[in-house]
Formats: C-alpha cells, sequence, structure tokens
C-alpha cells in the first residue's frame, strides 16, 4: 500500500508537468521539480537531526517510568478498565501491561517509537487467539484505539512546529487534546456497539471518572475564556504538562531506588536509533511531496477544492490543511511531509499549518497500522477493523477543523 501512494505522488507529478509542456510548451516545471527534490532531502535531514534530540529524551524517560515500575503499576490501576473493554483478555495477562505500554506512548506523541510497543501487544493479543488468521474483538478495539490516535502529548509536533520557527510551538496542545478525544470516543462507541460492550460499567472506574471530569471542567473553563485568552491556556497547559510528566517519571525512578541515569541512557539511545531510521523515510515522502507541490498538481487539486466550497459560501482557509488529512491514512511520514510542506509554504503559525498540525495529532495511518499490526501475527481476515478505524479519523478531521475555528478564528 505504502509504495503505491509513494509512486503515485511521483506520477501524477510528472504527468502534471507534462501537461504543461504539452498544452503550454513550458518546460520550466521540469526545473523547478528538480530543484524541488533536493531541497526536500536537504530537509528531510534536518528534521530527523532535530528529532533525534527530542526522540531520544523522551523513550530515555521512558525507560525510566518502564523499569521503576511505574508503568506496571499504571496496568494494574487500568485493569479494571480492560475488563470491560478486553473482556476476553484474563486479569493480570502480559498483554493488558504491552497495550498499556503503547498506548502511553501513543499519548505522549512519540510516533514511530511506539510502533515496536504495538507490535508486542499484538503479539501478546495473538496468544490468545483461537482461530489465529481471524481479528479477535479485543485486537480490534486495540488497533481502532491505536488508528484513532489517542494523544495527550504531542511531543514531537511541538518539536516539528518548533524546529519551522513558530513562537509558540505548544499553542496547539489543546486543540489537539480535543480533536483526538472525538476521534477516540468515535473509534470507541463504534466498536463498543458492534462488540456489545458494557461501557455504562466504565462510570464505576475512578481513573474513567477522574479523566471524565478533567475533560468537563477544561471545556468548561474554555467556554467562559475569551478568544484571545484560549491560546494562552493551551500554550501553558502544555508546558505544564511536560514538565510535569518529566518530573513525575524521574521523582518516581529515584524514589523506587533504580539508577535512572542507566536507565535514561538505555532508552535514549533507542531513541537515537528510532530517529536516525526515520531519515530514509522522511526524504522518500518530503520528495514525492516536493515533486508534487513543484508540479502544480497538487494547487489544481486544493484550488478545485477550495472552489468547491467557496461556491457553498463558506470559509476556504481550512482547505490547505486537507493534504495531511487526505494522506494520513495511508502513511505517516507521508502525511508528516505534507504538514511540514504546508508549514513551510503558508508559514509555520498560519490558520492551515497549525490546522495541519491538529489532523497531524488527532488521526492516525490506519491502513498503515492494519497492515503492519495484523501481518505481524499472520491476521488475514481484520472483519471491520478497517472502517471503524476510518470513521475515527473521519471524526477526528471534522473535530479539528471544527477546534481550529473555534481557538484560532
Amino acid at each position: 500500500m505504502l509504495h503505491r501512494v509513494w509512486f503515485s505522488l511521483f506520477a501524477i507529478g510528472f504527468v502534471a508537468a507534462t501537461w504543461q509542456l504539452l498544452a503550454h510548451g513550458d518546460a520550466s516545471l521540469y526545473g523547478a521539480i528538480v530543484e524541488a527534490c533536493f531541497a526536500m532531502a536537504k530537509l528531510s535531514v534536518e528534521i530527523a537531526i532535530g528529532l533525534v534530540g527530542a526522540l531520544a529524551l523522551w523513550l530515555g524517560l521512558f525507560r525510566v517510568a518502564e523499569q521503576a515500575g511505574l508503568i506496571a503499576a499504571i496496568s494494574r490501576r487500568l485493569d479494571p478498565v480492560f475488563r470491560v473493554l478486553m473482556p476476553g483478555v484474563p486479569s493480570g495477562h502480559p498483554a493488558v501491561g504491552a497495550v498499556t505500554m503503547n498506548l502511553s506512548a501513543n499519548m505522549l506523541g512519540l510516533d514511530n517509537a511506539a510502533t515496536p510497543l504495538g507490535l508486542k501487544a499484538m503479539r501478546e493479543l495473538q496468544s490468545l487467539n483461537s482461530t489465529p488468521e481471524r481479528a479477535t474483538d479485543a485486537q480490534i478495539l486495540f488497533l481502532v484505539l491505536n488508528t484513532s490516535s489517542v494523544t495527550l502529548l504531542p511531543v514531537s509536533i511541538f518539536v516539528y512546529r518548533a524546529q519551522q520557527g513558530a513562537a509558540d510551538p505548544a499553542l496547539v496542545f489543546l486543540p489537539i487534546l480535543l480533536a483526538t478525544t472525538c476521534s477516540t470516543l468515535a473509534g470507541l462507541l463504534v466498536v463498543a456497539a458492534l462488540q456489545r460492550l458494557p461501557l455504562w460499567r466504565l462510570l464505576a472506574q475512578w481513573p474513567v471518572v477522574v479523566g471524565i471530569a478533567a475533560l468537563g471542567a477544561l471545556l468548561a473553563t474554555l467556554m467562559i475564556l475569551p478568544r484571545e485568552a484560549v491560546a494562552g491556556v493551551s500554550s501553558a497547559a502544555g508546558n505544564i504538562a511536560l514538565l510535569g510528566i518529566i518530573m513525575t517519571f524521574l521523582a518516581v525512578g529515584l524514589w523506587r531506588g533504580h539508577d535512572i541515569y542507566s536507565s535514561f541512557i538505555e532508552g535514549a539511545e533507542e531513541g537515537f536509533r528510532t530517529a536516525v531510521a526515520l531519515i530514509p523515510y522522511l526524504v522518500a515522502m518530503l520528495v514525492a511531496v516536493g515533486v508534487l507541490r513543484a508540479s502544480g498538481a497538487l494547487d489544481a487539486l486544493l484550488a478545485l477544492l477550495r472552489n468547491g466550497v467557496a461556491w457553498g459560501g463558506f470559509d476556504t482557509r481550512w482547505v490547505d490543511a486537507m493534504p495531511t488529512a487526505l494522506v494520513k491514512p495511508f502513511s505517516g511520514s507521508g502525511a508528516r511531509a505534507m504538514m511540514l510542506e504546508t508549514m513551510q509554504t503558508h508559514g509555520v503559525d498560519s490558520f492551515a499549518a497549525r490546522l495541519a498540525a491538529v489532523i497531524q495529532g488527532s488521526t492516525e495511518t490506519t491502513f498503515y497500522v492494519l497492515a503492519v499490526y495484523f501481518g505481524s501475527v499472520g491476521i488475514r481476515h481484520a472483519r471491520y477493523a478497517l472502517w471503524c478505524g476510518l470513521l475515527a479519523d473521519a471524526a477526528g478531521v471534522v473535530a479539528a477543523i471544527a477546534v481550529c475555528y473555534a481557538f484560532f478564528g
């Protein structure tokens, strides 16, 4: 699937340039495409190098929390919740811890770093599968929760915004939190309806009650604040949350008597390897997107959509962020490239760039996750997992647009 998306971007760009040559005798687009290829290849390496520090930091901290027993403690607290969501998984099974670790990495917005944890969780769930080629209810729910992108702290998006010169990288914190909540709820509700899960029992679990209360208080606060103050609250909340998690991880590790420095170094080394491993994917996708933009094909597609929206009498600013939304279900690196390209073209603090960042943080690579996670354990029959994941993505995109208009006007 991914190679087809990649080839299609190149092919569309080449066809668009050839059309310009045949129709107008203009061969200048070929030179622009070649120039874009080199420029995007250089940008890819710069972005990956800038990401090394962030991934090393957060995977180092995550390893401290894991070895200090914090992740295991969280798993025990969440065990009653999983009893409702995944009744087919026995209490205390290793799958619960693996699922918790993966969702925790997703909540921290660690992108590719969450994939190894997700594969581990899928293998643990597969050990309970009596029909290995057919996805179980628990595996479907886990996959949809992944594709709905439960992102509480989009660290990598903050880093990308900072790299592009954003005045306040954490400004999109609350918009992403609200949009990802909508996408996750949409995915959870549709799967729960199909699996007939008694979600009402979750209201008796204190983690869920605390989460609902906190979200309700947040929404109530945002509703009474003037619009110009909302952005400041988002920035402050994002920075406080980041610092709070760092101090919590280190304090728990120190309190448990672990060598937090050695644990951090071990995790940071993994973060370094993960960042370096991203370079080929970034180069491939950013160059392909550069070809698409330089050829004029992307601008033509957006102009067509923009004219249709304008004909209906609606604001068209959100259209420029749609490349990220359209590519995200197929490729995380491709959507990341689209987001970065939007920041480069329109400015990192433009409405389109902020919306692209929120979409990137509230949706997931549904086709990729399904292919990799299910493929890793030999599942051929995904049942209803795909369309449930796509529904969650659609809910995230719609929510992102609505939230960005509420926050940024």
